[in-house]
């Protein structure tokens, strides 16, 4: 398997106003020691190619593919998805990438029905999916739909229902499918054979049994950091890297440590201790 990170673990969630140059993170993740990344949002990197590649390569970096944020179940947004897709196919494709993963956009929701969506909305939500899915088999492009909290999309009768209902591969997050108190374990070996990208995050217990309680919002949660480093939370991450590598999983593992107010150390340590962790559970 091949062991990344990306920009999203620097705080960077939108092509522009970050406080990282794309310069600087692609030099803060290479000397954190990973020798892979994700693309960011779309625009982040620029969109030339050639020079994306080039910076890649001037420091030693392999690109692992790219994720895209999309309000899914918006009957409106149609056509600016398959805008967006068509300039991540001829992105990816150019660079060689062949993984484009695809979550529903949380902010698109109220604080008080985060998630929430009628029958006629989520069957936007399915739609889209299944067309997103067409467009990037025509770039010769592989679709991962990405649970991610605050969405249509997130708990395990959601999960389960999005994939009898499309095509699609699944990119597992193990951090927020335990948002929920979710067996990340128990469901990975279940749904195994749709698994086609891995994202590796933890759990803040204490953090996740106030939003539990009502006590936390979700988007609150993050800047108290709900998001653990791997080796802190809830979730076995050994236990996960061992059954990757039990089932032969040869994909990306993409790490992401969303930053928070409280962490008190910077992206970069983080990103390091997270990568030191799962070296030593894989015995390296």
């Amino acid at each position: 398997m091949k062991i990344g990170n990306a920009p999203c673990s620097w705080g960077v969630f939108y092509p522009t106003g970050n406080a990282v140059t794309v310069q600087d993170y692609l030099a803060a993740v290479s000397r954190a020691g990973y020798r892979v990344t994700e693309l960011g949002p779309l625009g982040f990197l620029g969109e030339d190619p050639a020079w994306i590649a080039g910076a890649l390569q001037a420091h030693g970096l392999e690109l692992a593919g790219s994720a895209h944020v999309h309000t899914l179940a918006d009957p409106t947004s149609g056509s600016a998805l398959t805008a967006a897709l068509h300039r991540q196919g001829r992105l990816l494709q150019a660079l060689g990438a062949h993984d484009l993963i695809l979550m529903d956009e949380s902010e698109f929701y109220p604080e008080a029905a985060q998630g929430v969506v009628d029958e006629a909305r989520w069957q936007v939500a399915m739609a889209m999916i299944r067309a997103a899915e067409d467009q990037m088999r025509s770039y010769g492009i592989r679709l991962h739909v990405h649970p991610h909290v605050g969405t249509c999309i997130e708990r395990e009768a959601q999960i389960d229902r999005m994939l009898a209902e499309t095509g699609v591969s699944l990119c597992f997050d193990t951090g927020h499918h335990a948002f929920w108190d979710q067996d990340v374990l128990a469901y990975m070996d279940r749904v195994w054979d749709r698994i086609g990208f891995v994202h590796l995050k933890n759990v803040n217990p204490q953090v996740r049994a106030r939003v539990l309680a009502g006590e936390l919002g979700v988007n609150a949660s993050f800047n108290h950091g709900v998001m653990a480093p791997l080796s802190d939370g809830a979730v076995d991450i050994a236990a996960v890297m061992q059954l990757l590598v039990a089932r032969g999983y040869d994909g990306y593992c993409i790490v992401e440590q969303d930053p928070s107010e409280e962490a008190g150390v910077t992206p970069e340590t983080l990103a390091r201790r997270n990568l030191d962790a799962l070296l030593l559970m894989l015995g390296g």
